[in-house]
């Protein structure tokens, strides 16, 4: 059987690896990616569609499928406002869910973060905390949340302070064993892999996957 899938968040480092995979897999033969402006890409499994995603109702006919892959995700240094900063991690993830399960979606691909707790004093991760608990709360049979550490990849936008952390984390990461595995960086490659194969599993239920398990499964 070849799948839909939804991305939200295609323009982004994760979402834009995700959405090589998707295109270049038999088991995926349609890919909708919602952007808020296009990214140029061509393809014949692709369909590109430029949204407001203050109004995905307006699109909810479109949110269907095998699976939907939300990648989307922002910084302080561009979003300061904490309103805009919920609305793009938190409430627009779960409304595609809510949409999804009205049509039928088998299932929901959510990138968090390791340590994600809607009880911690920290605001991003008390955010993504409670994102994840929102979206397992819709009701969709199927629901993955991946809780990578610090990612590396190539990103579009310059991070100063991940081009400081990088050569760190390369320092680090062989140092980290047992317990502390899982704060290995990881990169947004791996993580792509590892929603993609999840994906075409068929299991349903809820399963959170820590920083390691992703490496494990990619």
């Amino acid at each position: 059987m070849a799948y839909k899938a939804i991305i939200a968040g295609a323009s982004g480092l994760i979402g834009s690896k995700l959405l090589t995979i998707l295109l270049n897999q038999p088991e995926y033969a349609e890919v909708v990616i919602l952007v808020r402006k296009s990214t140029g890409i061509k393809h014949a499994k692709l369909k590109e569609l430029v949204i407001d995603y203050d109004r995905l109702d307006n699109y909810a006919d479109e949110i269907s499928g095998h699976a939907i892959f939300s990648c989307l995700g922002t910084t302080n240094n561009k979003t300061p406002d904490k309103d805009i900063y919920r609305k793009i991690d938190h409430d627009y993830p779960v409304k595609l869910a809510q949409l999804g399960l009205k049509n039928g979606v088998k299932q929901f691909h959510l990138v968090s973060s390791l340590g994600a707790d809607a009880k911690s004093s920290t605001f991003y991760l008390k955010l993504k905390g409670e994102t994840e608990e929102d979206i397992e709360k819709v009701g969709l049979k199927t629901v993955h949340i991946y809780q990578p550490s610090f990612i590396t990849g190539d990103r579009k936008e310059h991070r100063l302070s991940e081009k400081i952390l990088i050569p760190i984390m390369k320092l680090i990461d062989p140092l980290l064993f047992g317990s502390f595995k899982k704060y290995r960086s990881i990169a947004a490659q791996t993580i792509a892999m590892a929603m993609f194969k999840e994906s075409i599993t068929n299991e349903e239920g809820l399963f959170i996957h820590p920083s390691d398990n992703i490496k494990q499964i990619a």
